[in-house]
């Protein structure tokens, strides 16, 4: 039987130059402010569309795409946490408090507290968020079960209680002031309805996007307990529809924020290509197509009779 060839695993001190790094590295105030003012100017947007020309069509678009801005508020508070989006940590905590984790109900402080943990053991026993992704691949109809307790509010009625009732008066502090001023302003648009369109967003549809950006960060990792993050972390090569939705802010080069933390998510796709083009991903699968190709990987076919036996829950 013949052997497959060794490929020898290149290493970053081969491709990147501590210079190269240090200038991935480097935060700018100019675009992470335009950044988040663009996420907000179409948040904006999205309200203003449903309130110039109410019909089913935008309030059904204007849903979709505020669960594609929800999740893109969580990616920046998580740059925020890392304080790798704005230059100083004063910036990243005021703007990750109040400016993306706040309307979604998120502590930036906390979440860092949780978040390091995931970086330390990423993919591997001691990685908390391993539990989201260790089961992957699954059967397609397992993963059909996991969409549908999503796209029928199961999932984000249960992440929303958990949050109020998890978080103190100075984590729901801010969600509530964001609650208070848009159900506000809308109301004095004259279309107070409109408010209903956030909280559809985030129960029916917002927390589909994120099983889809989860299963692409590490659920068809090719070993979960390697310490590589080529093998234990995953990139997506997204389209605009895709990173409109799911990918929102550079979140699908995954493979390359675990590489170093410290870049900011606006330098990812730079360092993706200086990457790849020097042959660091050779050898590997970290690197996926599209979210598509994302879903085929997550799907193990079973028997009839394996999938009799799976638990109606899994």
């Amino acid at each position: 039987m013949p052997q497959q060839p060794i490929v020898s695993k290149v290493i970053l001190s081969d491709v990147l130059s501590k210079e190269e790094l240090r200038a991935y590295s480097r935060p700018s105030n100019v675009k992470a402010g335009l950044i988040l003012a663009g996420n907000w100017l179409l948040i904006i947007a999205i309200f203003a569309m449903v309130v110039v020309w109410p019909n089913p069509i935008t309030v059904r678009l204007g849903v979709l795409l505020l669960a594609g801005r929800q999740l893109s508020l969580s990616v920046l508070m998580h740059d925020c946490s890392h304080h790798a989006f704005f230059t100083t940590k004063r910036l990243n905590e005021f703007f990750g408090r109040w400016f993306t984790g706040g309307p979604i109900n998120i502590c930036v402080r906390a979440y860092r507290d949780y978040h390091v943990s995931h970086h330390q053991h990423a993919g591997t026993p001691g990685d908390p968020d391993r539990i989201f992704t260790e089961k992957y691949p699954v059967s397609r109809a397992s993963l059909k079960r996991k969409f549908i307790r999503d796209f029928t509010g199961q999932t984000g009625f249960r992440d929303t209680i958990v949050k109020l009732k998890n978080g103190g008066w100075s984590q729901t502090f801010p969600w509530a002031v964001f609650h208070i001023a848009l159900i506000t302003i809308l109301t004095m648009a004259g279309a107070p309805w409109a408010y209903l369109m956030w909280w559809a967003g985030e129960l029916l549809i917002y927390p589909a996007l994120m099983r889809l950006r989860q299963i692409g960060e590490h659920g068809i990792a090719q070993d979960r307990n390697s310490r590589d993050a080529r093998d234990n972390t995953g990139t997506t090569l997204a389209s605009w529809r895709e990173r409109l939705l799911v990918a929102p802010n550079n979140v699908n080069f995954h493979a390359e924020h675990h590489l170093f933390a410290a870049v900011p998510s606006y330098n990812l796709p730079d360092l993706h290509r200086t990457l790849h083009s020097r042959g660091y991903y050779k050898g590997f699968e970290s690197v996926t197509d599209s979210y598509s190709a994302v879903l085929k990987k997550a799907i193990r076919e079973k028997s009839a009779q394996d999938e009799a036996l799976t638990p109606q829950n899994a």
